[in-house]
């Protein structure tokens, strides 16, 4: 059985596996012990506080092949960037150059470094071993996230941002990041990635134009590739744009690529679930849905088919999936349809 749940300490070789799988540009997920592990004694402080409001907190979810035990899969949440560290993106916008006297009305593009997502929830690190591509496990891996956040929506804030992971070559060069390196950085871009991934950030801050820069100066291959995802990331933005995920001209620093963003109650997944008691028993259905228990520190989730009794709002599961989500018939999860 697939099933999603928090990470744990004893995860640390399946979280390097899969961060040096997921390559150049998976900024989230350097391939450095220290880090790593560090990030998963964050996670589990996170899920273990109490908290009523968000702050610094992060949860890491992994996705378990409990027939094998092997760790395929891992998705984030970030409960609100940019409270310890600067959170930067460039904002696109534009400039009007007009003279009535000449005749000439000229509109141009500008990128300007702004934190104006600070605060914001974000939804991070969503990667998929690819023999697990299938059944839609990306999906749920994705919103599973979402139900997470719905059950216990006074951890996260009213605004949700992905980073959307931008154009890069298989030796990690980035046509974006190149223009910058030559004129501002003198580092290339899987060095900058790394930088930032491990939280030394401060260079940014340091060397970059502090001022508007006009899209029209970069290179062509520059230009070309603001705003872009990279091939292997369209997936997840199309699963994004379905829950209401949208551009709102921010790009990454360092390859381009967007961020999106939602106001977290009218995601798709959030604003469509519901709770329901558990009845355990036959199922005379084969609907099939993403089911998550109530918990936090002992969050589950699983896809299933279930029998809805929606007006007594209760759900009929299976022995076997109230054992995977650790729920006794009485309790309540929360579902969403597939």
């Amino acid at each position: 059985m697939i099933i999603i749940r928090p990470i744990q300490t004893s995860d640390y070789d399946s979280l390097h596996r899969i961060a040096i799988e997921s390559g150049h540009g998976f900024t989230s997920l350097p391939v450095n012990e220290g880090l790593l592990k560090k990030r998963i004694a964050h996670s589990e402080d996170s899920f273990n506080k109490d908290v009523s409001q968000p702050g610094n907190e992060g949860y890491l979810f992994v996705m378990e092949d409990t027939d094998t035990g092997e760790v395929v899969g891992t998705s984030g949440i970030e409960a609100a960037v940019g409270l310890d560290d600067a959170f930067y993106h460039y904002h696109l916008g534009k400039v009007v150059h007009n003279s009535r006297e000449l005749g000439i009305y000229n509109t141009v593009e500008t990128l300007s470094l702004c934190n104006d997502y600070t605060g914001a929830s974000e939804i991070c690190t969503l990667f998929l071993g690819e023999k697990h591509r299938k059944n839609n496990n990306g999906r749920f891996l994705s919103r599973c996230r979402f139900l997470f956040m719905a059950e216990h929506n006074e951890r996260f804030a009213e605004t949700v941002i992905a980073e959307m992971r931008g154009i890069s070559d298989e030796e990690g060069r980035s046509p974006f990041w190149n223009w910058l390196e030559e004129h501002f950085f003198s580092m290339d871009f899987p060095t900058a990635d790394y930088l930032t991934g491990i939280g030394k950030k401060v260079f940014i801050a340091e060397l970059m134009p502090k001022h508007p820069i006009y899209v029209s100066l970069l290179s062509k291959d520059a230009q070309k590739v603001i705003n872009e995802v990279h091939p292997k990331t369209l997936p997840a933005l199309r699963l994004l744009e379905a829950e209401g995920f949208a551009r709102r001209g921010y790009v990454d620093i360092f390859d381009g690529g967007p961020t999106v963003e939602s106001q977290t109650a009218t995601v798709k997944t959030i604003r469509n679930s519901n709770s329901y008691q558990v009845i355990i028993g036959d199922i005379d259905s084969s609907d099939n849905y993403i089911i998550c228990n109530t918990k936090i520190a002992n969050f589950r989730a699983v896809q299933a088919p279930v029998s809805l009794r929606a007006t007594a709002e209760q759900v009929v599961i299976s022995a076997s999936i109230a054992e995977a989500l650790q729920v006794n018939e009485g309790d309540f999860v929360r579902l969403v349809q597939n």
